[in-house]
């Protein structure tokens, strides 16, 4: 895994990885909640809070970028999120206007590689050019891959994966589909799976975000509204990803070979 940045704020993680040895999560997911709660603490409109959120998430990209997380994906607006308010709604697509034309030039030079996930229909030509061009922009990044989820949501994925499977099988009988082919026929393909799941502002639910992709991931709820995450709170969860013992159902201690269903009733 990636070595960690010696500027870790968390004593639990040192230069050469965390304590324990082992390593960084390759794959970071965060729901990115709490915006509208920070507005309503600080006496600002919503807006303001949606604002102080996109300052967030540029200094967390920066810090998971100076950690050596290679894929960070972002829960930036969901399929439900249209039912919002149709002011909010505005200014939530304003604010995506002004991210790729003020950021996009730096993420590029960075070495950050944006990839949006999430359906393309319905949005305005603008938004359709404008997730495009943060794409094309972006494409030689090597550094960070950084994925927004954008009208976006993990039941339509995967409904839309089973109907491309359906769609492969010309012969029409019952066929065998392994988790490569679901994994190949979402909007995610190519990315490993979500290793660390943060959720913000002590929410603790998943929101139809990568559930398909979160089977074996690490779940760490943070009160930290999002307005005020940064390096700081990233490394308090790198740290407490880093305290978990991940066993992917097998029993850590275990010295036998693994054991079928087969040769169980064998």
């Amino acid at each position: 895994m990636a070595p960690y940045d010696p500027q870790c704020s968390d004593p639990n993680v040192t230069a050469s990885g965390f304590g324990d040895g082992t390593g960084l999560p390759q794959h970071v997911a965060i729901i990115m909640d709490g915006n509208g709660r920070w507005a309503t603490q600080h006496k600002k409109p919503r807006v303001l809070g949606h604002r102080a959120g996109v300052e967030a998430l540029r200094r967390t990209v920066r810090a998971a970028g100076e950690r050596g997380i290679p894929y960070l994906t972002v829960f930036g607006f969901s399929t439900e999120n249209w039912q919002r308010p149709r002011q909010e709604v505005t200014d939530l697509m304003g604010l995506l206007r002004e991210f790729v034309h003020a950021d996009v030039k730096k993420l590029a030079a960075e070495g950050v590689k944006v990839r949006i996930i999430g359906s393309r229909q319905g949005l305005e030509p603008d938004i359709l050019a404008l997730l495009d061009e943060a794409e094309a922009r972006t494409a030689e990044g090597t550094h960070l891959n950084l994925n927004v989820a954008f009208n976006y949501g993990a039941r339509d994925e995967i409904i839309s994966a089973v109907q491309s499977i359906v769609e492969l099988s010309s012969s029409g009988k019952t066929t065998i589909i392994t988790e490569a082919d679901v994994n190949a026929a979402l909007m995610t393909r190519g990315l490993p799976d979500v290793d660390l799941l943060i959720r913000t502002s002590g929410e603790q639910r998943l929101s139809n975000f990568l559930l398909w992709q979160c089977a074996y991931a690490e779940l760490v709820f943070q009160d930290t509204l999002w307005p005020d995450y940064g390096a700081e709170a990233l490394d308090a969860a790198l740290a407490e990803y880093a305290r978990r013992d991940r066993r992917f159902g097998a029993r850590k201690d275990s010295q036998n070979e693994p054991t079928s269903p087969a040769r169980l009733e064998a």
